[in-house]
């Protein structure tokens, strides 16, 4: 920990007024407030970069509202089976020598079988050993599950709450809120690190974009990443047609996310296809520090890496060294 850290800024009492009264703060008082924290405990100019790839494509049978993988829309993605190990390594290979230092794979499952795991375990040990961080999202977890991939060698497991508990049935029927914190709970047990954000865009008030800051903010143990999502909308979907959210309200959501969890890598995710790079510069200087590099995220478009790295060039931001 920093030297010049305060013990008060890592908080978990975090109450959805206190964070809603940070969401009104004059735009820049809240960013140099973040943009002070973000300095406690990380280098300020530097990124850490991530490569996430679809290891099992489509057909999901969760009725997530914003999903172009759900069975329940039609969108155009196929179901497909499961990579094969190998094909999964040599995707990784290139992902390191472009320069990506974690590499994450997504498969459209609600959970994973037992027997999916053989192969999904054989892709994790395959990935850390040329040298990557390694990172899943497989959906729902057993604590059993949970352990087998931690002695695979898995060292974060992304599980999105995804929004507020009292806007989640607007989005999602198929599962519960409460199941998506017990998969969280049998991650941190297993002794793996927890990769949990949202997806901002859908239609939630400023509200529930402090619910979702206060659900994160008040684990047991503030996420070690945490993604922040702006709706990328896909035809099909019933977010197809949602109201674009403000950007400033997008880039305050990273600074109180930022403020709220001081000690976490807090990833610009989804949706920067569609961002200017002007508004990409705001969300670093709001403390984001983390993205995905690649022209893909599991199957929606994301910045050729050429794109990022002139980006990271003009703003003076470099790769994240540890």
């Amino acid at each position: 920990m920093p030297k010049d850290v305060e013990v008060h800024d890592i908080r978990h009492d975090w109450t959805r007024d206190e964070i809603a009264a940070l969401y009104d703060l004059p735009f820049g008082e809240l960013v140099f407030r973040a943009q002070t924290l973000h300095r406690r405990y990380f280098a300020p100019n530097q990124v850490q970069l991530s490569t996430l790839l679809s290891i099992k494509t489509g057909g999901c049978p969760e009725d997530c509202a914003y999903c172009p993988q759900s069975a329940h829309y039609d969108t155009g993605v196929d179901a497909a089976k499961l990579m094969d190990v190998e094909a999964v390594l040599a995707e990784a290979r290139a992902a390191k020598v472009q320069g990506a230092q974690r590499f994450c794979m997504g498969a459209a499952w609600r959970e994973p079988k037992d027997r999916d795991l053989d192969a999904v375990c054989a892709m994790v040990t395959g990935v850390k050993a040329l040298g990557l961080e390694t990172c899943a999202t497989l959906g729902m977890l057993t604590g059993a599950q949970a352990q087998r991939l931690k002695a695979a060698g898995l060292d974060y497991y992304n599980h999105n709450l995804d929004t507020a508990p009292d806007f989640y049935g607007a989005i999602i029927s198929t599962r519960q809120y409460q199941d998506r914190l017990d998969t969280l709970a049998h991650v941190r047990s297993a002794g793996m690190k927890v990769c949990c954000g949202g997806i901002v865009g859908m239609g939630e008030s400023r509200d529930h974009r402090a619910g979702l800051i206060a659900a994160l903010a008040t684990l047991p143990e503030h996420p070690d990443s945490v993604p922040i999502n702006m709706l990328v909308k896909v035809a099909g979907t019933p977010l197809a047609n949602a109201d674009a959210l403000d950007e400033l309200e997008f880039v305050r959501t990273i600074a109180v996310a930022r403020i709220c969890m001081p000690q976490s890598v807090v990833r610009l995710s989804a949706g920067r296809e569609g961002m200017s790079e002007a508004l990409q510069a705001l969300c670093f200087l709001a403390g984001a520090n983390s993205i995905f590099c690649g022209a893909r995220l599991l199957t929606t478009p994301n910045p050729a890496r050429d794109i990022d790295r002139a980006m990271m060039d003009r703003l003076g931001l470099s790769p994240m060294t540890s």
